[in-house]
């Protein structure tokens, strides 16, 4: 360690911060995991903040089986993956229009995506509730697929266009001029170039549709339907709730979008930092 590496009285100042802050944002999870392997009783006997008397993996277990996860799970992914896809695919579409074409009204459109951004899910809760029931989509996968991609459409447009607006234009004029048209443009240049871009996207926006729960009891009535954000609610009772169930429920439903991160991490940091240096 360099000499005098603690000598400033900030920076220990901001070391302690950021061990304090660390401390604090594991307690929650350190809590979760110490909860998920004790027994109902011991927790009723010696309440949360006690070390487990015994440990068992049973609640992993009873909230796969009769928790009803070994279908919660796979709704959550006939979900997610649809969105995902649906929503990349339409913004790379828009993102790469508005970035690489001048017409009229191309700042207008662009704002529209900006300013779907602002709009507050819970505002349209009753109109969105309306229209998929107009629509027969009420009830139906379908239903929650579309306003996902819709609703998600805003914030991957204005990051893909911006990440597509760095792409030297003298690369996509040799590929016309070699007579490429633009849909090989868009899918042979552009996506590959923008790689970083759309794996940071896809990462943040797996987390944020796996992990929905708002639309979700919105849209969808039927049990059979439901994805694991919805129905981990149902575990709770109206008098007894099995906590330790719960959380080793909700830990189960946090594998996927940490798995997804460890993947695609060195993407997503590579597209969170692309263009802050030259």
């Amino acid at each position: 360690m360099k000499k005098g590496y603690f000598k400033s009285p900030w920076r220990v100042l901001v070391y302690i911060i950021l061990i304090i802050s660390t401390f604090l944002w594991l307690v929650p999870i350190f809590t979760s995991l110490i909860t998920s392997v004790r027994t109902y009783d011991d927790i009723l006997t010696n309440g949360f903040f006690s070390l487990p008397e015994t440990i068992t993996l049973q609640n992993f277990a009873t909230a796969w089986n009769r928790g009803g996860l070994s279908h919660y799970l796979p709704n959550s992914f006939i979900i997610t993956l649809p969105s995902l896809f649906l929503t990349l695919l339409l913004s790379s579409f828009g993102a790469y229009a508005l970035a690489r074409f001048k017409f009229k009204g191309n700042r207008l459109f662009f704002y529209t995506f900006v300013g779907g951004m602002l709009l507050p899910f819970q505002v349209l809760m009753l109109p969105v509730f309306r229209l998929t029931d107009a629509l027969g989509l009420y009830d139906t996968y379908w239903g929650l697929i579309g306003i996902h991609t819709a609703f998600q459409l805003g914030f991957c447009t204005f990051m893909l266009r911006n990440y597509m607006r760095t792409v030297p234009g003298e690369i996509i004029e040799a590929a016309r001029m070699d007579g490429c048209g633009e849909l090989g443009i868009w899918g042979r240049i552009m996506l590959p170039l923008t790689l970083p871009a759309i794996a940071a996207v896809a990462t943040l926006e797996f987390t944020w549709i796996f992990n929905d729960y708002l639309w979700a009891i919105v849209l969808l009535r039927s049990d059979q339907l439901k994805p694991i954000t919805a129905g981990l609610a149902t575990l709770q009772g109206q008098y007894v709730t099995d906590w330790p169930v719960i959380v080793a429920g909700a830990l189960i439903g946090t594998l996927p979008t940490l798995l997804v991160f460890i993947f695609l991490q060195r993407y997503f940091i590579e597209g969170l930092t692309l263009g802050s240096t030259k």
